[in-house]
C-alpha cells in the first residue's frame, strides 16, 4: 500500500479507480467514527464502574491484582477516564494503550479465569483492534493532540 496515496492498493492501484477519491475523503471521518465510538464505549462501561469505584474489588482481587481496593478505584477511572481522552482526542495514544491493556486483562479473565472462550472474549478482542488501530493512527485530523500540535 502506498503510503503517499492511501487510495492505492499495491502497485497496481485500485481495482474501480473511480473509487479513490471517495476511499480518500472517508479517512479522516472513519478516523474520527472509530475514536469517537471508542471512547463513547468505554465511557459507557466505566461509569456504572466510576460511581461505585470499590464495586469491582472481588473481582480484581480473583484475577490476582491484590489489594483490590487500590486496583479497583484504578479500573474504574481509568476506563472511564481513557474513554474520555478518547472522545477529545487528547493524548490519544496513551489513553488507548491503558485501555488496551486493561482490555487485553478482560480477555485473560473470560477466556482463561471463566474459561468462556472466543465467545465470552469476543467484545474485549475487538475493542482490542480497535484500541491498536488508534494506537498506530494517533489522534488524527479532528483531534486536541493535532490541535495543540503534540501528539506521543
Amino acid at each position: 500500500m502506498s503510503r503517499t496515496n492511501p487510495s492505492r492498493a499495491g502497485a497496481g492501484g485500485l481495482v474501480i479507480p473511480a473509487l479513490g477519491g471517495l476511499w480518500a475523503a472517508l479517512t479522516v471521518p472513519a478516523d474520527v467514527i472509530l475514536r469517537i465510538v471508542t471512547g463513547i464505549a468505554l465511557v459507557a462501561h466505566g461509569w456504572g464502574k466510576v460511581i461505585n469505584p470499590f464495586g469491582a474489588v472481588d473481582m480484581v482481587e480473583r484475577i490476582g491484582f491484590v489489594p483490590g481496593m487500590l486496583w479497583s478505584p484504578l479500573l474504574s477511572f481509568s476506563e472511564f477516564g481513557t474513554g474520555v481522552l478518547l472522545i477529545l482526542g487528547f493524548l490519544t495514544r496513551p489513553a488507548a494503550i491503558v485501555a488496551l491493556i486493561i482490555l487485553l486483562v478482560t480477555i485473560y479473565f473470560h477466556w482463561i479465569i471463566l474459561g468462556q472462550g472466543y465467545m465470552g472474549s469476543e467484545k474485549s478482542i475487538l475493542w482490542s483492534a480497535m484500541l491498536l488501530a488508534i494506537i498506530a493512527r494517533g489522534g488524527g485530523a479532528l483531534s486536541v493532540d493535532r490541535a495543540i500540535g503534540r501528539q506521543v
